[in-house]
């Protein structure tokens, strides 16, 4: 039997559990919940492995969480016959908080301060929370699989070491027994304890039972303390509001009410219940594609996984819940999970059940559905591109920032868009940017401000990435502002396009100048009754990059494509009035590049040789002035 052995906590476990012990928890009870919630999962996981392996798990004992107190130690003892732990796993679960995580967590908790309680079963610290209420915690544990020789006693004071030896423990599970503070000894009333059990563990379907005296007889007896009955097994009309928020709250380890939840028993040629929840707030890690995520997977109310990711695409890994399926093999193995059609049929009939989900809230209330999309909005976004089979109903439920809503809330679906179209509208118009306030002030907005023609104004790292697979919606193309648009014909004025078609002398030879000067430094040059305030944009044709696709290229480090843009002028601006008369060749060639490197630097928002820009502007405002008389050179 090996000796006691004293470990120390690395540096930075330190500081997590001085942070947890001193500072972490407005709401010590919860240490409670994470016991008890751990208890219970080492039970499902023993179920699960005298399933899958039989000749290696046994269990012929009751399975039943017990908690007991002694007031004359002033300690609290909760016992579970689960899977238990070997002493390399006590070490590896026990020893190391949070692993790679522990960082992050800490980073967490000290953003977090005023809402700390929901971080709590993240990171793998839940057991840590027994140090709130104690001065000293003990677990004794031994392995399902090992002999009672083999049994593994841990302890730790929470001051930044621990010790573990091995002894013989009789039973397999684990036993955790905390010696409670002077000041939290009411946790040793068992009264509290019923309480918070009934508040945090009455869903879960392992008996919880807690040991009574009988003042009259002086007897000790136990009693079950919750109701241990699978939820989700229980007709709908059976449970409370409140119960169906509690149970998310057990599985997701979040302490903030979930917006909404679907609970369904499938019957026919699959059998299968899910319940299904939206969460109110987004975790700490939700842009970590490869974190764990998913469904708690049951099969015939036995459980046998977490964070079952197969029955649900990428973009719905906010969605928390769990399905029990009668369909499955109870030794069902991540192969089978992997490959089989059955996983297939139901990971598309929970896909659809998801979306209904988020379509039913949006429809039945809009400020909750407005609290999801702020939440995550832009997790959903990368449907569009992942899912085509569903990108309609997933383009359903996208939200938009618009001209006509004056607010950079995303708060316009596509449908209220095509409804307020205008006559001789053909396309959903959009404009893609930096941020809002660069999409809302661009000067390519400036023709559909004047002709009350609504714009999307998508200013989201995705959305460019997005409206590379999103083309169309309800027979209605996705046309960008910036991008070259025949169909504006047929909504601009006739008289009005008569007018500028009939071009002056003067103004197409400033056109063919402006080509020369240019050459191949555009794709084209052109007149444009699309601008108001502005003298000049640039725009791209169709069939070419983005400059905001061509941004995200760059960001990556990937090569960006050669965007030849087209330049527009605009032939009613004070200041192409004006240059159109200078008779200079170089003073037109200075200005014709300048109003080019404006447009650039619009819509680019940089340039390749900012000094030579600079340069410029100074050069042309000395030529503009003349010092003698303050009076204009043409």
């Amino acid at each position: 039997m090996k000796e006691n052995k004293t470990y120390k906590f690395k540096s930075e476990v330190k500081q997590l559990l001085n942070l947890m012990i001193n500072s972490l928890y407005s709401n010590k009870e919860i240490f409670m919940r994470e016991l008890i919630s751990n208890a219970s999962d080492a039970i499902d996981k023993l179920r699960f492995k005298i399933i899958s392996e039989p000749k290696i798990y046994k269990n012929n004992n009751e399975n039943k969480i017990r908690i007991s107190v002694n007031k004359d130690n002033k300690t609290l003892i909760i016992k579970d016959n689960g899977i238990g732990m070997s002493y390399d796993e006590v070490i590896e679960n026990l020893g190391t908080i949070a692993k790679s995580g522990t960082k992050s967590f800490i980073e967490s908790l000290t953003s977090n301060k005023d809402n700390n309680n929901q971080l709590i079963g993240k990171f793998g610290v839940g057991f840590y929370s027994s140090f709130i209420v104690s001065k000293k915690v003990q677990v004794k544990t031994r392995s399902a699989k090992l002999k009672k020789e083999e049994g593994v006693c841990w302890e730790s004071k929470g001051e930044g070491e621990y010790s573990i030896k091995k002894i013989i423990k009789e039973d397999i599970g684990t036993e955790i027994i905390l010696s409670i503070k002077k000041e939290n000894i009411e946790f040793l009333d068992t009264w509290k304890i019923q309480s918070i059990i009934h508040k945090y563990s009455d869903h879960i379907s392992i008996p919880v039972e807690l040991q009574i005296l009988d003042e009259k007889n002086k007897d000790l007896y136990w009693k079950q303390i919750n109701q241990a009955t699978a939820l989700w097994t229980k007709e709908k009309s059976n449970i409370s509001e409140k119960e169906y928020q509690e149970f998310y709250k057990y599985i997701s380890k979040d302490s903030n009410a979930p917006i909404y939840w679907t609970h369904n028993k499938v019957e026919g040629n699959q059998e299968y219940i899910n319940l299904l929840y939206i969460p109110s707030k987004a975790p700490w890690d939700i842009w970590n594609r490869e974190n764990k995520h998913g469904l708690k997977l049951y099969v015939k109310r036995v459980y046998i996984m977490d964070d079952a990711e197969q029955f649900l695409p990428n973009y719905l890994r906010f969605i928390k819940g769990l399905i029990d399926s009668d369909d499955l093999p109870l030794n069902i193995s991540r192969e089978i999970l992997q490959d089989s059609s059955l996983i297939n049929k139901l990971k598309k009939s929970l896909t659809n059940r998801s979306l209904k989900m988020l379509e039913t809230l949006s429809i039945k209330d809009k400020k909750k559905y407005e609290t999801f999309w702020k939440e995550f909005g832009l997790v959903l976004k990368e449907g569009i591109a992942e899912d085509l089979n569903n990108k309609d109903k997933i383009a359903k439920l996208i939200r938009f920032a618009s001209i006509k809503n004056k607010s950079n809330i995303q708060n316009l679906s596509l449908d209220d868009y095509i409804n307020n179209m205008i006559k001789n509208q053909e396309k959903i118009y959009f404009i893609t940017a930096d941020s809002y306030n660069s999409a809302i002030n661009s000067p390519h907005l400036e023709f559909f401000k004047k002709e009350s023609i609504d714009v999307l104004l998508l200013s989201d790292k995705i959305d460019e990435w997005m409206m590379s697979y999103l083309t169309e919606y309800k027979g209605k193309k996705f046309q960008s502002v910036s991008k070259k648009d025949e169909s504006l014909k047929k909504i601009l004025d006739i008289k009005e396009n008569k007018k500028t078609e009939k071009v002056n002398f003067k103004m197409s030879k400033f056109l063919e100048n402006a080509k020369k000067i240019l050459g191949d430094k555009v794709k084209d040059v052109s007149f444009t009754d699309r601008l108001i305030k502005v003298p000049s944009i640039v725009i791209t044709d169709n069939d070419q990059i983005s400059t905001q696709m061509a941004k995200l290229f760059a960001s990556a480090g990937q090569k960006v494509p050669e965007i030849k843009y087209i330049f527009q002028i605009n032939p009613n601006h004070f200041l192409i009035k004006e240059i159109i008369e200078i008779n200079n060749e170089e003073n037109l060639s200075e200005w014709i590049n300048l109003l080019l490197e404006q447009a650039l630097f619009i819509e680019k928002g940089t340039l390749n040789d900012p000094n030579k820009f600079i340069n410029r502007t100074n050069k042309l405002m000395e030529i503009l002035f003349n010092k003698n008389n303050n009076k204009i050179i043409l």
